[in-house]
């Protein structure tokens, strides 16, 4: 099983400062993937009483979990991170492979897949390093767009969140100075000046209820309270799409979308039914007021539909849905909830987002707007950047120059909002009228009704989204239908079709490339006789061909499955391509997994179908029943050495650990020599 282990905070530093210092990509993200902000617009907006740059993060899933995940998304533009759900419940065995995007979005895992103490820790590294990067001054940030929130997620029972050590995580993360005073030391002396850094204490003060599916209300009211009195918290309590309930989650998702998966009876049958929902909602709002802390609903999590077992493992009888139908079903409870409590309780919107849509979740007031399975696809964090190119552009085309005057501008529903303004007299309302159609100022035409103004156009933007989903071919089953081609033939540890796929589609950024040189090399193995002679047996060749070369990071990957599915030979890269363990303890967490292991000594091992060698810095070729001096000039005549009886020595591993050690160790920075 995959063992996640977080890298080393001085070296991560010291990694992405290295690669900004020059002009390639940092961390696989290619420049041209970099957002900067805005240009002439603002795209800030208000969260829990702070602004933050952009409405746009990752949800809380597989790329908020280490600290390099949360780096790539902040250089993608995004502004706003809800982090991966941790719990109690912290030693858990995730099914493999867990992700399966060949359509829409399904999973199988949950939860943080690290110690509740190595959460904490990720999490302030990442909150300290986008400080040093901003800091830095390389990113060339516009001024505003450098403000970011992390939004904690914490499940999924009360009894297990009132546990100390889950109180340790949050308070934590509340005042993590004894933490950063720790990790200011581990700061690489190349860039001791950022020791100094007046880092945030408070990483985060807001928190997205995560529960189970099937938590029942109370439960969810309980907790929600309890984060509330107890630790202080901003909350805002996620939704599930089972509160469209069985008739009409059905109809949507059978009957108009087309979607064959099965939703389970026991989806709904513990799950708040929608009238619940906005009854805890009601309760909940007068414990904010009497905490003086704000409160938010967010839609939705994910839907459970029965695992048909054709990729993910068919002992998990359940998988949860995201993706395109995901988007409808949720969107419909957005209205659904609004047309209840109005824009007055903060929407928190994760279903389906992508770069047509992200405008129209902007444009409802929907903040943050958060993605996930997207993210997934080929390009993963480079999406990001087409999210802000399209923003720009629907904002461009309608003439707005803030995501307010976008609300009421985006579906043109400024005029119709203006007869919900409350207390608005017929000289005002002409004044915003001429304003909107001449291109005036709307906030200075508005005066102190611009928010009610700005209010009453997301709900009308709401209901005219809303009503025009499910006339939308993007969401429909036969067009989220078609898998990745695959072509036949099946990846080997060397070459491939070179498509640069598997690289950006893992979240947690652990597949990489290296450079080899084209070289063709006999294959041989040797065997010595009873008189000492060497025996050379020729097995074919052994060919490198492709100037660059496809490995994995160990200790970052989960073994997801994602890079297989994208990935057009079979066969999987996570599984056939050399896999670096980042040390000893990594290594020998994996004792029956293939992959290859760098010394500081210059020593590299290797384990090949379960059996290891290794070959030294001064040429000591090495496993079961032999050791060589080998001369790298003529690897086929021994200088010396034992070799048991019986035993042939295959000659293919010791020259693939002299090209990997010698090829890792110069290559440009990775995680192996950084």
């Amino acid at each position: 099983m995959a063992h996640l282990s977080p890298y080393p905070f001085g070296r991560l530093v010291s990694r992405v400062l290295r690669e900004l210092e020059g002009d390639g990509p940092v961390l696989d993200l290619p420049r041209a993937k970099f957002v900067h902000g805005p240009g002439a617009r603002d795209w800030s907006v208000p969260l829990h009483g702070r602004q933050v740059g952009a409405p746009l993060g990752p949800a809380a899933g597989p790329h908020t979990q280490l600290a390099q995940n949360i780096v790539l998304g902040f250089l993608g533009g995004c502004r706003v991170f809800e982090l991966k759900t941790v719990q109690l419940l912290d030693e858990l065995v995730i099914p493999r492979p867990c992700i399966d995007l060949r359509t829409v979005g399904f999973n199988v895992e949950w939860s943080q897949e690290l110690k509740l103490e190595q959460s904490l820790e990720e999490y302030v590294k990442a909150s300290m390093l986008l400080e040093v990067l901003v800091a830095s001054g390389k990113l060339k940030l516009e001024k505003g767009f450098e403000r970011f929130a992390f939004d904690l997620s914490v499940g999924y029972d009360l009894k297990g969140i009132q546990h100390e050590r889950v109180q340790a995580f949050i308070t934590g993360m509340m005042d993590a100075s004894r933490v950063i005073n720790r990790l200011r030391k581990e700061i690489p002396q190349p860039w001791a000046k950022f020791r100094d850094l007046d880092f945030r204490l408070c990483v985060s003060d807001t928190l997205t209820l995560s529960t189970f599916h099937g938590c029942p209300p109370n439960e969810i009211e309980a907790i929600t309270r309890y984060l509330m009195e107890h630790n202080h918290l901003h909350c805002v309590v996620k939704l599930n799409p089972t509160l469209n309930g069985p008739a009409e989650a059905r109809r949507l998702f059978h009957d108009v979308l087309g979607y064959r998966y099965k939703i389970p009876d026991s989806a709904f049958s513990n799950d708040p039914t929608f009238q619940q929902a906005v009854d805890l909602v009601g309760r909940l709002e007068e414990t904010a007021k009497q905490t003086g802390k704000s409160l938010g609903v967010k839609f939705s999590n994910t839907l459970v539909v029965e695992n048909e077992g054709d990729f993910l493992p068919k002992a998990e009888k359940s998988a949860y849905l995201s993706g395109q139908p995901l988007h409808v079903l949720a969107m419909n409870l957005v209205a659904k909830f609004r047309g209840v409590f109005g824009d007055r309780l903060p929407v928190s919107f994760s279903a389906g987002i992508e770069k047509q849509n992200f405008p129209d979740a902007v444009a409802l007031g929907l903040v943050p707007v958060t993605v996930c399975s997207d993210l997934l696809r080929p390009g993963g964090y480079g999406r990001l950047s087409t999210y802000f190119a399209e923003l720009n552009a629907r904002l461009g085309k309608v003439g707005a120059a803030t995501l307010d005057d976008f609300a009421l501008k985006a579906y043109g529903s400024a005029e119709v909002a203006l007869d919900a303004v409350p207390g608005l007299d017929a000289a005002s309302k002409q004044g915003c009228l001429d304003a909107l159609k001449g291109g005036g100022d709307l906030k200075a035409a508005a005066g102190g009704h611009f928010a009610a103004w700005v209010s009453a156009a997301r709900l009308e933007n709401t209901r005219r989204y809303v009503a025009g989903l499910t006339q939308s071919p993007r969401y429909l089953a036969a067009n989220n239908a078609k898998p990745p081609n695959k072509v036949g033939s099946k990846l080997a540890l060397f070459d491939c079709l070179t498509c640069d796929k598997c690289v950006p589609v893992c979240p947690n950024h652990a597949n990489f490339t290296y450079p080899l040189p084209k070289v063709e090399l006999p294959v041989v193995k040797l065997s010595r006789g009873a008189d000492g002679a060497w025996a050379a047996k020729a097995l074919g060749t052994l060919k490198v061909e492709k100037k660059y070369q496809f490995a994995n990071y160990a200790d970052f990957c989960n073994e997801c499955g994602n890079c297989d599915v994208f990935c057009p030979e079979d066969g999987g890269p996570y599984v056939v391509k050399p896999r670096f363990f980042a040390s000893e303890a990594s290594w020998a967490k994996e004792p029956r997994g293939d992959g290859f292991l760098l010394l500081p000594d210059g020593t590299t091992r290797g384990r090949f179908q379960g059996k290891e060698y290794a070959l030294s810095a001064d040429g000591r070729f090495s496993g079961l029943g032999f050791e060589l001096d080998v001369d790298d000039a003529k690897p086929e005549a021994p200088k010396g050495g034992r070799v048991d009886d019986g035993v042939e020595v295959d000659l293919t591993y010791f020259h693939i650990l002299r090209w990997l050690g010698k090829a890792l160790r110069e290559a440009p920075l990775n995680y192996l020599n950084a």
